[in-house]
């Protein structure tokens, strides 16, 4: 058998783009990384063993999924993009363990994919490049949905990453923060700059890892009724969290009577800003809405 560059080296990567005709979509948000020491740091960073099953999403030409490929037990990748099934056949075709499909990671029925494909005694974790324009819903769908993966690794514009690693308080910090908080530990891995892409993305990026939390005292009592109530707490960030509250429910006398009630209960200052609250105080909040007033 032929031996190759690895994918992702800048020679490998330039031949085949240049053999398929391709050039990064932007509209995809694609962008091919050709730095071999990021792609090692990533499998580094995510812990990747033979015992462990891996979802990856939006593979490219698959220069971190050939490195994922080598470390893990089995990967399947996501790849909106048609035109790159050819060369991910091509340039993974030494590998027996990556399944690709060529669907929308956000319209798959992923529970239904990973029970079909993976031995769920095994490790399931994710693995990505994120595209930038899709970065937030992803996330989102990954820690909100019914699947609980062992860790999420994933990089994503370093802007957005440190939104999500936020503390109260900081210019960063808001709904984003909260909602991923409430269900995992972050941490931000390391940095990537922007020069290790072909082509340059404006920015540089940052690996974000992702593990449950299993060390909450208290737990919202609905968990897309909570993410519902702290966007609205940050429906307006320069408003007060009393003024977002009426947003929420309204304005009625009633209403803010009953409001008045919860955050005395809860001791919360109604003249706070939304940003200087925790992630605790965000979760008593909404579960005194709902079993105090039954408003949630």
């Amino acid at each position: 058998m032929t031996e190759y560059p690895q994918i992702a080296s800048p020679i490998r990567t330039q031949a085949i783009l240049n053999r398929y005709h391709l050039s990064a979509k932007k509209s995809l948000g694609q962008n091919f990384l050709t730095d071999l020491g990021v792609l090692d740091n990533i499998v580094k960073a995510a812990e990747i063993t033979k015992e462990d099953n891996v979802i990856e999403i939006g593979p490219g030409i698959g220069g971190l999924t050939e490195q994922l490929a080598k470390a893990a037990n089995k990967v399947i990748a996501f790849e909106i993009d048609a035109n790159l099934l050819p060369v991910l056949d091509e340039t993974l075709a030494p590998y027996d363990n990556i399944k690709i499909i060529n669907q929308d990671i956000l319209k798959a029925n992923l529970p239904k994919i990973i029970g079909e494909e993976f031995d769920s005694s095994k490790p399931l974790k994710v693995v990505a490049n994120l595209p930038y324009y899709i970065t937030t819903p992803i996330v989102m769908d990954l820690i909100a949905g019914e699947t609980v993966f062992n860790a999420i690794v994933v990089m994503m514009q370093k802007e957005v990453a440190e939104r999500l690693n936020a503390n109260p308080s900081t210019k960063p910090y808001g709904s984003l923060s909260v909602i991923v908080q409430e269900l995992n530990h972050v941490e931000i891995s390391f940095v990537v700059p922007k020069t290790a892409f072909i082509p340059q993305p404006k920015v540089d990026s940052a690996i974000v890892k992702l593990t449950p939390r299993a060390d909450n005292p208290v737990k919202p009592f609905d968990q897309k009724a909570f993410i519902s109530f702290v966007r609205g707490c940050f429906m307006h960030q320069r408003k007060t969290l009393w003024n977002n509250l009426q947003g929420v429910f309204g304005k009625t006398p009633e209403i803010k009577a009953a409001i008045k009630e919860v955050l005395a209960a809860v001791d919360i200052d109604a003249g706070v800003r939304p940003e200087s609250l925790t992630v605790a105080q965000f979760v008593s909040m909404a579960n005194a809405f709902h079993t105090l007033k039954n408003l949630i």
